[in-house]
């Protein structure tokens, strides 16, 4: 009999969607265990070791691309590692590329900071870029960006490009940058053409969401990261429709030889977010659906302030002088129209205000 394999589009939206929430969930639960104690290595393991359990019921063959390093130098999820369960015999299950970082922000965890995040991205095989443990320039913004950023370009030309793409002035965006002497002059340019700056001892990867997410107040992210981390923010802003560019920081002989040896011929090469996470991006039509009409059914004065406040990502304070009301009357209509969606969606589809 040949073997029976499992569709793997079918599997990744239906059937192994919880299992990956689940993976994720285990290493989030057993980290925030270890929260507060100012042990960051513990909290870390406890991730790792969480997820790496949790993998061993997944009906998948899974290949981790991005993990916790090289197979030397991790005792689990390392680069390679083949996660899953068992088939039955006479089954073969779906081949799956898997970038994880069990707790991003183990830092932020161990001194009870806010921010740290179990992450997982996965993919058909050669959907994830197999990035060496190497650092990234990058360059992330919201979805209105497309096509707007320039790597080579200078801070203020990007900035005011970003600004035009938000129809914002450059004295009113914020950049999350990491707080790192490497990026001294990159925050004195910042500063300079007028923007604001949040500074971030860990987790570029949150603020990679925030600058994709309206609503955020983050409009953008700028500096030098972790090369594995740029290919996870790249899965989660393909998913978010949002924009990036980053470029491999290859700068010694050593890396070099790593970077061919991993298949990259072009170590100078500008990646796009569809360049480092290619794979195919699965979307729920159904919520997407559901959403729409949920909106449409909203009473109109409800459906002006959801939007405003969404789309057009004005303050409460802007939509009350726009409209010439109170602002406790916008804030009524806007609480009044999310509970109308949280009846009809799932409470993990409704946009958070």
């Amino acid at each position: 009999m040949l073997p029976t394999e499992v569709s793997l589009n079918r599997g990744l939206e239906t059937d192994l969607a919880a299992g990956f929430v689940r993976v994720v969930e285990e290493a989030a639960i057993a980290s925030a265990r270890t929260m507060g104690q100012g042990e960051s290595k513990l909290a870390d393991d406890a991730a790792v070791q969480a997820m790496r359990t949790a993998f061993e019921d997944l009906p998948i063959e899974g290949n981790i691309v991005i993990g916790e390093g090289e197979r030397d130098k991790a005792p689990m999820l390392y680069i390679g590692e083949r996660v899953g369960s068992t088939p039955p015999a006479g089954i073969s299950y779906p081949r799956v590329d898997i970038a994880v970082d069990p707790l991003e922000g183990t830092n932020l965890c161990a001194t009870g900071a806010p921010n740290s995040i179990a992450v997982l991205a996965a993919s058909e095989p050669g959907g994830l870029l197999h990035a060496p443990d190497c650092y990234m320039e990058k360059i992330i913004a919201g979805p209105a960006c497309r096509d707007a950023l320039d790597i080579d370009a200078p801070v203020k030309w990007n900035l005011r490009a970003i600004a035009h793409c938000l129809d914002r002035k450059v004295n009113t965006l914020t950049v999350m940058v990491l707080d790192r002497p490497r990026h001294e002059n990159l925050i004195g340019q910042i500063r300079a053409a007028g923007a604001r700056i949040i500074l971030i001892g860990d987790g570029d990867l949150s603020g990679a969401i925030a600058a994709a997410v309206r609503g955020s107040a983050v409009h953008a992210v700028m500096g030098i990261g972790g090369a594995p981390e740029g290919v996870l923010s790249a899965a989660a802003l393909r998913c978010l429709h949002g924009e990036m560019v980053g470029r491999l920081v290859v700068d010694t002989p050593e890396l070099e030889e790593r970077v061919a040896k991993m298949g990259i011929k072009d170590p100078k090469r500008i990646y796009s977010a569809k360049d480092l996470a290619p794979g195919q991006v699965l979307e729920r039509k159904e919520s997407v659906d559901r959403l729409r009409h949920a909106i449409l059914d909203l009473r109109e004065e409800e459906k002006e302030v959801f939007l405003l406040r969404q789309n057009g990502e004005l303050t409460y304070e802007q939509i009350a002088e726009m409209r010439s009301c109170p602002v406790s009357t916008v804030k009524t209509q806007m609480r009044s129209a999310l509970e109308k969606l949280r009846k009809v969606l799932n409470p993990v589809e409704v946009i958070s205000h």
